[in-house]
């Protein structure tokens, strides 16, 4: 689920509560959370609804309920209204800035995936993904693991290994 760049710092004070989404299956559950890398977000409830109030307007960021509305423009699907509020930042942010990788132990192809990416910051996925005959989709998936192990950072475009990452190709000798 994408959220507005304009939006993050109204979530974060609480000024935004909703958002609203056109889905055929919604990608987000009531009680989950949503990592970002502006933060992790909870998700509160997720329903589908028939019409919105200017107050549920106000709620998620638009001035009226045409402006939110307007803003689904062109999208099929159910129209869902999803409440959430901000739930902090991301762990996975100190963990990146960490050095310390006592105890980690990768496997070979993520150690692969690491040196691949150590070789080739701010290069697209789909090049990075080609570059290894991999698809993709997968490739995404491995990089999200290591993210998620703080050992990775996305760019605008591409990817680079957090300190954390180059501590941990440090401790392999490379």
């Amino acid at each position: 689920m994408l959220i507005r760049v304009a939006d993050w710092e109204r979530i974060r004070a609480g000024k935004i509560t909703l958002q609203y989404r056109r889905w055929k299956r919604p990608t987000v559950r009531a009680g989950g959370t949503l990592r970002t890398s502006q933060g992790v977000l909870a998700i509160d409830a997720v329903d589908i609804v028939s019409r919105v109030t200017r107050a549920e307007a106000n709620a998620a960021g638009y001035p009226t309920v045409k402006a939110l509305m307007s803003s689904l423009d062109g999208r099929e699907g159910a129209l869902h209204r999803i409440s959430l509020h901000f739930a902090g930042e991301d762990p996975r942010a100190e963990l990146r800035s960490s050095s310390d990788v006592d105890g980690l132990e990768l496997g070979g192809m993520a150690v692969a995936m690491l040196r691949l990416i150590a070789a080739n910051p701010g290069v697209r996925a789909q090049d990075l993904a080609s570059s290894v005959g991999r698809e993709k989709a997968s490739f995404k998936a491995s990089v999200r693991r290591l993210k998620a192990k703080g050992l990775t950072e996305s760019l605008r475009v591409g990817y680079r290994l957090s300190p954390r990452g180059e501590a941990y190709l440090r401790s392999l000798g490379d």
